[in-house]
């Protein structure tokens, strides 16, 4: 499909035959005047009083358990930039799309105009009571640290800012995965990230949750090497400050295991691809053009593997591996939190199960797909993947049950 091909597809599914993606489901009887009166007055005060009584009870007569409010301010979509709040309501309304397909969760998306962080957190805590989880999306750093943190503070239910956390579970998981093939440890390895931003940043705490010790890890922005003696610096670059004589990304790859691209286009080339170490792993996200391309790099060495943000590549890394399922067992659970014992428990189930057989509704779901198992173009599950729901969302609801975020048991048990 050409671009302008593709341009006019996506306007057409967007406005054809009703304009957006997304709806609201009647799931109760409102045939009868019966049924009405049981909907709306006077029946419905009933639920009014329990809930008042105990506002716990807005689990059992509402669909707050089953819903996520999608809340942006528009300042970074999805690789396009800060094009405003309303700008970016396909984009949320899309991921509301994603919710509901794979994970059977309820969304409404919330488009803010806020001018100050302060604004955005406000607006949203006062409307947290309508949900049973909060996803952030699309808002840029470092906006985006005092956002979801002040969010968590003051709000009783999850708070989890995808393009942070999903993007770091989804690499952690190729990651572990693509390090046991190249016959390498997570604690061993030296690891380059290049993009000193929200998902660079959530990666490099997730891996260092996981194990990996910080001076094992060197972060490039656009002024070179993050180092301690390096000018005054936002804390969320702080953290990875090491003490290295490295000030270029040439100086930090030169024997470097592992590469996390979240930057640009063609910014890991040929001769740095060759200085780094034996059977390495990149992750080249920048998108739609990665940092590298596969058989770029292939082409440059044999024994590398290569992820990529796109699907048509082996090895996507795709949030939707995760965030509709963390947020399903967290709900499960009546979570008040995603917590770091959640997040570790979705990569060890991601990455458990791209070790699994694939079975044929799987294949048959990618034309031209004729087979895949666990080798170097096969480190994730595919997104089309049936397991993932019980895999994922079962492994986060165990964790919130066993670190004492969950206030209530799965329903299994």
């Amino acid at each position: 499909m050409s671009d302008e091909e593709l341009r006019r597809a996506a306007l057409a599914y967007h406005a054809e035959p009703r304009p957006g993606k997304i709806g609201t489901e009647v799931y109760k009887p409102s045939e009868s005047s019966r049924d009405l009166s049981l909907a709306y007055s006077p029946g419905v005060a009933e639920p009014v009083r329990a809930i008042a009584e105990a506002p716990e009870r807005a689990y059992d007569y509402t669909n707050k358990g089953n819903l996520v409010g999608i809340v942006t301010n528009g300042s970074a979509i999805l690789g396009l930039g800060n094009l405003g709040a309303l700008a970016s309501k396909p984009v949320m309304e899309g991921k509301a799309l994603l919710f509901k397909r794979f994970a059977d969760i309820d969304c409404f998306d919330i488009e803010v105009n806020a001018d100050t962080p302060e604004a955005f957190i406000d607006t949203v805590a006062r409307i947290a009571d309508t949900f049973g989880g909060i996803n952030i999306e699309d808002v840029g750093a470092p906006a985006c640290f005092e956002i979801e943190a002040a969010l968590k503070a003051r709000c009783s239910i999850p708070v989890f800012h995808d393009d942070q956390h999903g993007t770091a579970i989804c690499v952690a998981a190729g990651l572990v995965n693509a390090l046991a093939l190249q016959e390498k440890r997570l604690e061993d390895v030296k690891l380059v990230c290049l993009g000193g931003g929200a998902a660079g940043t959530a990666c490099l705490r997730l891996l260092r949750a996981m194990g990996m010790p910080k001076e094992h890890i060197t972060v490039v922005d656009r002024q070179g090497v993050i180092h301690d003696a390096r000018g005054p610096l936002p804390s969320y670059k702080a953290e990875f400050a090491n003490t290295t004589q490295a000030r270029t990304l040439a100086d930090a790859l030169a024997g470097a295991d592992v590469f996390i691209g979240v930057s640009g286009a063609n910014l890991l080339s040929a001769d740095l691809l060759a200085s780094m170490a034996p059977r390495p792993v990149i992750f080249a996200l920048a998108n739609p053009d990665p940092e590298i391309r596969p058989e770029a790099a292939r082409a440059v060495r044999d024994d590398v593997i290569v992820a990529t943000g796109r699907s048509d590549f082996p090895n996507q890394v795709n949030n939707v591996l995760c965030f509709p399922f963390i947020f399903r067992g967290a709900l499960d659970v009546r979570a008040t939190d995603i917590n770091e014992a959640m997040k570790i428990a979705a990569v060890e189930a991601i990455a458990a199960l791209a070790r699994e057989p694939v079975p044929p509704e799987v294949l048959a779901a990618y034309e031209g797909v004729a087979a895949l198992s666990f080798g170097p173009e096969y480190i994730l599950p595919k997104p089309m993947d049936p397991r993932l729901k019980d895999a994922v969302a079962g492994a986060v609801a165990k964790a919130a049950v066993e670190s004492g975020v969950a206030t209530r048991a799965p329903a299994s048990s």
